[in-house]
């Protein structure tokens, strides 16, 4: 798998694992989530040796679609009921049994990434809410543009040596004249000035390259600057369940000063035909801007073995 850009929608989450310790100061997960972790892992290993998936526990399934995965919960989401009103966005992590966490791994520079998005694909946002350590509550500003069913995602890698990412969701409804958008197939976006393509091909079960190129004024963008830890960052969701991943461009991560561009490689594998959602966020001049994209998958040569009743 290429580092940092394979999307696998049925993954558990972010595809970079970052060590920890649940003994770390402030955190609150009971001993029996870390032996279960620590055993499923083991299993894992095992698994992986002898033809196994070698999937961590709880990789199984649609990631982003669950309140509950990998033993972590998300909280009822407090936002703003109505279009227009100011107010909060908040939200917590818990274990299953009810025990809030405060601890995280940093992931892409941060310990958690909130996605916020329609169900019909618009108004996506990419934000980081802050946490009060002594509540477990992470909260940030919020205002409703427009009304209808969001779909709120927090993605974080849990606070434990070997941990995979963990993407939980709940939906929030926004009262309000609902004006639903036609998901069309569009590859090219203009965003503040910036032409944005998209180029490359995906099919169910087959990894296929997605290349991003950004343009200004007929010319080629060579300055696009690290952010989060890479030169782009790529959100795929399914349409009709938005399955979920988070996933970074190829490439080493950048050092402060460097710049990139025109163009940002992706490698992506569908899990299923169909139309997908892509969000590209790019920083220019400190600047990020998010370019949005609708594709097609097609059936792959899996999937054709597969109903062909091939083994």
């Amino acid at each position: 798998m290429r580092a940092g850009a394979r999307l696998a929608l049925y993954g558990a989450g972010l595809v970079v694992a970052f060590g920890g310790a649940f003994a770390a100061a402030g955190a609150v997960v009971p001993d029996e989530f870390v032996a279960a972790w620590t055993e499923g892992s083991d299993m894992d290993a095992q698994d992986a040796g002898h033809g196994g998936s070698g999937e961590p526990a709880g990789a199984h399934g649609p990631s982003g679609v669950s309140i509950e995965a990998s033993g972590f919960v998300l909280s009822p989401v407090e936002a703003p009921g109505t279009v227009g009103a100011e107010g909060e966005l908040s939200f917590r992590i818990v274990t299953a049994a009810g025990e809030v966490v405060t601890e995280f791994a940093e992931a892409h520079e941060k310990d958690l990434h909130l996605i916020v998005v329609r169900s019909d694909g618009a108004g996506y946002r990419h934000a980081h809410p802050r946490l009060d350590e002594a509540t477990g509550t992470w909260s940030l500003p919020w205002e409703w543009d427009a009304a209808g069913t969001y779909r709120v995602v927090a993605d974080f890698t849990p606070a434990v040596a070997g941990a995979e990412g963990v993407t939980l969701s709940r939906t929030v409804q926004v009262a309000g004249a609902f004006s639903p958008v036609a998901t069309e197939v569009r590859r090219t976006v203009e965003v503040d000035g910036f032409t944005v393509s998209l180029d490359g091909e995906l099919a169910a079960g087959a990894s296929g390259d997605l290349t991003v190129t950004v343009e200004r004024d007929g010319e080629p963008v060579t300055e696009l600057e690290p952010y989060l830890g890479a030169f782009g960052h790529l959100v795929a969701l399914r349409e009709g369940d938005l399955a979920y991943l988070h996933v970074h461009a190829e490439g080493a991560e950048p050092r402060a000063g460097d710049t990139a561009g025109p163009r940002i490689g992706f490698a992506a594998e569908p899990p299923t035909a169909g139309r997908y959602l892509l969000y590209f966020d790019f920083q220019v001049d400190g600047t990020v801007r998010t370019a949005a994209f609708v594709i097609d998958a097609g059936h792959g040569d899996r999937a054709a073995h597969a109903d062909a009743g091939g083994h």
